[in-house]
């Protein structure tokens, strides 16, 4: 039956949209698997026990954020410095909800809530990919969140349960995992270089810079984050309003 009036375009949320998502994030598994197994060997290199990470890993689920404060960790250890740390790399996941309103503005309860404790940036890039395509199904995210959140936990708590045999140095390749990861989620959200490029060029230049000069950790991404940011939707609103403006 066609639907009624209203009802064209209508946000739902289904089992099957969630079993999709999930089904969505396996591929994904591949990559988290370094950038866990580097996270997990860091805790235990940090003295974490296999509880404590494991804690962190299921609560906190952040690569980033769990990065950042590994990096701070110290005896006695950091708590306030860490989670300022913690915040100040999280902050990027505001302009992503504010580009997911589209579905999570029709949620409520479990539903919203799950969705926003499972956000990270791979299942931030799978759902808008989604969203663009025609997608109207936001059990997609939270189904996708879950997936990425089991592989997150099981790849930390292998690489804490490694930790202690696997010796890696500082600067090892295996290191490369977190920036590889990250890297391979822009593919979906890359909308030609007419639209994206710049943007992309000046966050990164940005944050290259600020580390250069020595700023602390996080800033540079931090700055880098809003000058993209900043470039990107400035770009996007004065090419709304321009004549041949393709999206």
């Amino acid at each position: 039956m066609p639907p009624g009036p209203g009802q064209a375009g209508r946000v739902v949320f289904t089992r099957a949209g969630v079993g999709r998502g999930a089904v969505a994030s396996l591929p994904l598994w591949v990559g988290m698997l370094p950038f866990g197994v580097v996270i997990g060997v860091l805790s235990a290199a940090k003295g974490l026990s296999f509880a404590e990470t494991a804690l962190m890993t299921s609560l906190v689920f952040a690569g980033s954020a769990q990065l950042v404060a590994l990096e701070l960790w110290a005896d006695p250890a950091p708590i306030l410095a860490a989670t300022v740390a913690a915040l100040v790399v999280n902050l990027r996941m505001a302009p992503m909800g504010a580009a997911l309103a589209p579905w999570l503005d029709r949620l409520r309860g479990w539903r919203l809530w799950g969705s926003l404790a499972t956000l990270v940036d791979h299942s931030f890039a799978m759902a808008i990919a989604e969203q663009r395509a025609g997608g109207r199904d936001a059990g997609y995210l939270l189904g996708n969140g879950l997936g990425i959140w089991v592989s997150w936990v099981v790849t930390v708590l292998a690489g804490h349960l490694g930790g202690g045999l696997l010796q890696v140095p500082p600067g090892h390749p295996l290191f490369f995992a977190a920036i590889a990861a990250f890297l391979s989620i822009l593919v979906p959200l890359w909308r030609g270089v007419r639209v994206d490029a710049l943007p992309w060029l000046v966050a990164g230049l940005v944050a290259l810079a600020a580390h250069r000069a020595g700023w602390p950790v996080p800033l540079p991404l931090l700055l880098g984050t809003f000058a993209g940011a900043g470039l990107g939707a400035w770009i996007e609103l004065r090419g709304r309003g321009a004549p041949g403006w393709k999206r």
